[in-house]
C-alpha cells in the first residue's frame, strides 16, 4: 500500500447503531491499522428532521466498548487531536454546511448541475401519472427539459425565479447514452448504463447539501483514500464517482460489503429478527428517547466485546485458513479487503454464542468473580443460618453470612462451574448452592435418588465426616469411597443422594469440591437436613 490510508465510518445520527454498522466500522477500523492509516469517524447529520437525541454518543460509546476508538472525529474522545482535528474537521456535517454551496455553484457553472424547480406536488402527479401507465418516474435526460428547471427555462427565468426566492433544488445532471466503468475492490469491475439513472437532488434552498454531495465534498476534504460502506450504498456509486469526475478530483478507492443476511439466510437482518428469535441487533441497550421502548444491547446481554468483534469480523470475510479465535491484533495483521465476499453473510445466533464461550474461559476466575459478585450478594439471604461458611483451610474464603460474600470465594466456585457457562447471568443457576443451601429437592431427581436405605446410609456418612479431621478434597474422596467400597454399597446409593442434598438436584461439579468450598459444617447440615425430610 503506497498511499496514505485513510478511512472513514460515516453513520447518521438517527438512533442506535446496528451491528451492521459496527461490522463496518470494524472493516475501516482493521484496514487502517493494517496498513498504519487513520479511522476517522464522521457524523451526517445533513438530515437534521430525522435527527434523534442521544444517537451521536451512542455511536462513540459503541464504538469504544468495541475496542474499535476512531483516531479523528467529532468529540474530544478521538485519540488523535490537535493538528489533524484542525486541518480536517470539524465532524459533524451540520457544522460543515458552509462549505457545500461552493461545490454545488462549481457543479452549475460547469454545466454538471441545474436548478430545478419542480413543486412536490408537480412531481407527485408525475408518479402517479406514470404508476397508471406501468412506468416508473425518473426524472433525467428524457423528461427534464419538460419539467420546471435552468435547462427548460431561459436564464432571465430562472434568475427571476431565484431572485424571488422560490424553493428549489440543485439536480445533477447525468450524461446520455453513456457506459460507466467503475471499479469495486470487492465487487470487481461493474458497467453502468447512463440513460438509467436519475438526475439526483444534491443541494436544497433550505441551504443544506444531500448526503450525495456532502459525502462527497468531505471525502475529498478529509483526504479520504478508501470508501468502505455497506452494499446499499452501491446505487450510489455511479453517482458519486461522475460527481469526482465533474469536481476534477481523484475519487477514493470504493469497497462494497455485503449485507448482514437473516438467520434463515433470506433477507437483510432487522430489528424484528431479533426480537422474534431472542437475540439483540444492537452493541449497546438502546432506550428510545420519545417512546421510552428499550432495545436488548450484547453488552446488557453478558457478551464481551472481544466476542462481538470476533463473530463480526467472520460475516462478510474469510482468512483463508480454519482458524476462527482471533484477537484484534491477529485480525488486523491478517484482514485484507482482498478476502472479503460478494455475497451476504448469514447471522448465526448460536454461533456468536459459542464465540461468547471461548472467551468467557479466557476470562481470569479474579475477574469473572467481580462482575458475578453483586448478582450474589442480591441473592444470597445474609439472616439465613444455613448461609455459607466456608472452611477452605489455607485459602480461607471465609463468605460471613452477616457481612457479604467474599471475592475470593466467589473466584474459586466460578472455576468449578464456568465451563458450563455462556455468560456471567448463567452463573447463579450454576453455583446457587454455593452460596445457599437448597430449600426444597428436584421431584424427579428425589424419585431416582432417594430409597428406602437412603437414611440410614446418609446417618452413618454424617459420622464418617464428623469423624473426619482433615476436611480437603483428597482425604473425603478417600474415606468416603473407601467406606462405600468396603462395604459394598453402590456408588450410587450414596453420590446421589449426598448430591441431592447438596445442591438440591442432580447436576453441579464433583461432589469433593462441593463438600470442600461449602465447609464441613455447612456439609452436614444439608445432609442431615435430607435426613429430616426423609
Amino acid at each position: 500500500m503506497t498511499k496514505n490510508v485513510r478511512v472513514r465510518f460515516a453513520p447518521s445520527p438517527t438512533g442506535p447503531l446496528h451491528i451492521g454498522g459496527v461490522r463496518t466500522a470494524l472493516f475501516n477500523y482493521l484496514f487502517a491499522k493494517k496498513y498504519n492509516g487513520t479511522f476517522v469517524l464522521r457524523i451526517e447529520d445533513t438530515d437534521q428532521t430525522r435527527y434523534v437525541e442521544g444517537a451521536e454518543k451512542y455511536i462513540i460509546d459503541a464504538l469504544n466498548w468495541c475496542d474499535i476508538p476512531f483516531d479523528e472525529g467529532p468529540t474530544s474522545t478521538a485519540l488523535s487531536i490537535g493538528s489533524k482535528n484542525e486541518k480536517f474537521g470539524p465532524y459533524r456535517q451540520s457544522e460543515r454546511k458552509h462549505l457545500y454551496k461552493k461545490y454545488a455553484d462549481e457543479l452549475i457553472a460547469s454545466g454538471n448541475a441545474y436548478y430545478a424547480f419542480d413543486t412536490a406536488e408537480t412531481l407527485d402527479f408525475h408518479r402517479k401519472d406514470h404508476e397508471a401507465k406501468g412506468k416508473t418516474f425518473i426524472y433525467n435526460w428524457h423528461n427534464r427539459l419538460k419539467l420546471s428547471n435552468s435547462l427548460s427555462l431561459s436564464v432571465e427565468e430562472t434568475q427571476a425565479k431565484l431572485d424571488a426566492g422560490e424553493d428549489y433544488v440543485i439536480r445533477f445532471k447525468s450524461p446520455q447514452d453513456e457506459t460507466l466503468h467503475l471499479k469495486d475492490i470487492i465487487r470487481g469491475d461493474i458497467k453502468i448504463d447512463t440513460n438509467v439513472l436519475d438526475d439526483k437532488v444534491l443541494f436544497k434552498s433550505d441551504g443544506m447539501p444531500t448526503y450525495h454531495l456532502a459525502n462527497i465534498v468531505d471525502d475529498h476534504l478529509m483526504e479520504i483514500s478508501h470508501v468502505i460502506r455497506g452494499e446499499e450504498w452501491l446505487p450510489s456509486l455511479a453517482l458519486h464517482y461522475q460527481l469526482y469526475k465533474a469536481l476534477g478530483w481523484e475519487a477514493p478507492e470504493f469497497a462494497h460489503l455485503p449485507l448482514i443476511l437473516k438467520p434463515t439466510g433470506k433477507g437483510k437482518l432487522s430489528k424484528r429478527d431479533g426480537d422474534k428469535l431472542g437475540f439483540p441487533v444492537f452493541p449497546l441497550q438502546w432506550t428510545d428517547p420519545k417512546t421510552k421502548d428499550i432495545s436488548r444491547g450484547y453488552k446488557e446481554d453478558g457478551y464481551f466485546p472481544e466476542a462481538m468483534i470476533n463473530f463480526l469480523a467472520f460475516l462478510g470475510w474469510n482468512p483463508g485458513t480454519e482458524q476462527e479465535i482471533f484477537s484484534l491484533e491477529e485480525l488486523i495483521e491478517s484482514f485484507d479487503l482482498d478476502r472479503v465476499n460478494k455475497s451476504g453473510a448469514r447471522f448465526d445466533p448460536d454461533k456468536t454464542k459459542w464465540f461468547n464461550h471461548h472467551y468467557m474461559q479466557e476470562q481470569s476466575n479474579d475477574a469473572l468473580a467481580e462482575m458475578f459478585k453483586s448478582t450474589v450478594d442480591e441473592n444470597v439471604s445474609f439472616s439465613n443460618s444455613s448461609a455459607v461458611l466456608s472452611e477452605a483451610s489455607a485459602m480461607e474464603p471465609q463468605a460471613h453470612y452477616n457481612n457479604d460474600i467474599d471475592v475470593n470465594y466467589i473466584s474459586l466456585a466460578i472455576g468449578l462451574i464456568k465451563e458450563r457457562a455462556t455468560f456471567i447471568s448463567d452463573f447463579w443457576e450454576l453455583s446457587h448452592f454455593f452460596f445457599t443451601a437448597p430449600t426444597s429437592y428436584d421431584e424427579k431427581a428425589s424419585k431416582k435418588a432417594l430409597k428406602d436405605g437412603t437414611k440410614a446410609l446418609m446417618t452413618e456418612l454424617i459420622n464418617i465426616i464428623n469423624n473426619n479431621t482433615d476436611f480437603t478434597v483428597e482425604t473425603l474422596q478417600t474415606e468416603i469411597k473407601g467406606w462405600i467400597t468396603s462395604n459394598e454399597i453402590g456408588f450410587g446409593k450414596v453420590m446421589m443422594p449426598l448430591r441431592l442434598a447438596l445442591v438440591g438436584a442432580l447436576q453441579g461439579p464433583d461432589v469433593f469440591d462441593i463438600m470442600f468450598m461449602i465447609g464441613k459444617n455447612e456439609t452436614l447440615k444439608r445432609i442431615e437436613n435430607i435426613v429430616k425430610a426423609l
